[in-house]
């Protein structure tokens, strides 16, 4: 098993999903995916994304959950989607599921509270009182201007045993945690398709010069028709600290 053993996938996915084996100083690997189109757009301007990314993309980001620990979406995701997060397109075990609800906005309905097995938790601000399904575990967590920081919840997920984490989606929440330079590595998937407008993948803060642009060793694949960038974030990342860790 990828998750606890070290014995090496087989070619291809060695090359691309080798470095998520080890994590930073602090025991961490987190790694965000985006899929996008050719113009750096994730959705269309009414919000409709259903599939950007062909067969292989999509294959890609069942592999990259069948790797992880836990999958991370924002509750904009979970709502607009209302998305499974389990391993479909590929073998391998589902993560534990994890979102992102500061004002415990998700109703308990959504899909990815399903009880199958796998773990599923609620990061929300401390004093808001979800209406959740049985066995959903809660991580109530400071927060300001309803937003938890990231290091806070990559920390809160590392003390409850989630060390290889995976920050699917939105483009907000990867965009928030790319911004707090809390990703050891990046996985845009680009298929080949032209919006022409639409919700772009990410919305950094501005600046003024191309030479300040965020600059990352990167590695490219083919998938098919699609193409992966891999870009390795570790070099920036920031410690979140070890904490107690329990299962």
């Amino acid at each position: 098993m990828f998750r606890t053993s070290g014995a090496a996938l087989p070619p291809p996915w060695e090359e691309i999903f080798g470095p998520l084996r080890s994590g930073s100083a602090d025991g961490l690997m987190v790694v965000g995916q985006i899929g996008q189109s050719l113009d750096g757009r994730i959705a269309t301007e009414t919000g409709h994304s259903h599939y950007i990314n062909g067969p292989a993309g999509l294959a890609h980001l069942h592999r990259l959950r069948a790797l992880v620990d836990t999958v991370v979406v924002g509750v904009g995701t979970a709502m607009a989607d209302d998305p499974q997060l389990t391993v479909r397109r590929v073998a391998g075990p589902n993560p534990a599921r994890v979102v992102l609800d500061p004002s415990g906005r998700l109703s308990g309905s959504a899909k990815l509270f399903a009880s199958d097995g796998a773990r599923r938790l609620v990061v929300t601000a401390e004093g808001t009182k979800p209406d959740l399904p049985s066995g959903v575990e809660i991580i109530a967590l400071p927060g300001a201007d309803g937003q938890i920081p990231p290091a806070a919840i990559l920390k809160a997920l590392a003390a409850r045993g989630l060390h290889r984490v995976l920050i699917e989606g939105g483009a907000n929440t990867v965009t928030r945690f790319l911004a707090a330079r809390c990703l050891d590595r990046l996985h845009v998937v680009v298929a080949p398709i032209i919006l022409g407008s639409g919700r772009p993948s990410f919305t950094l803060p501005p600046i003024k010069r191309v030479d300040e642009a965020l600059r990352a060793p990167m590695r490219i694949y083919q998938l098919d028709g699609e193409v992966l960038f891999d870009c390795d974030l570790s070099g920036q990342r920031v410690s979140v600290g070890r904490a107690n860790t329990s299962t």
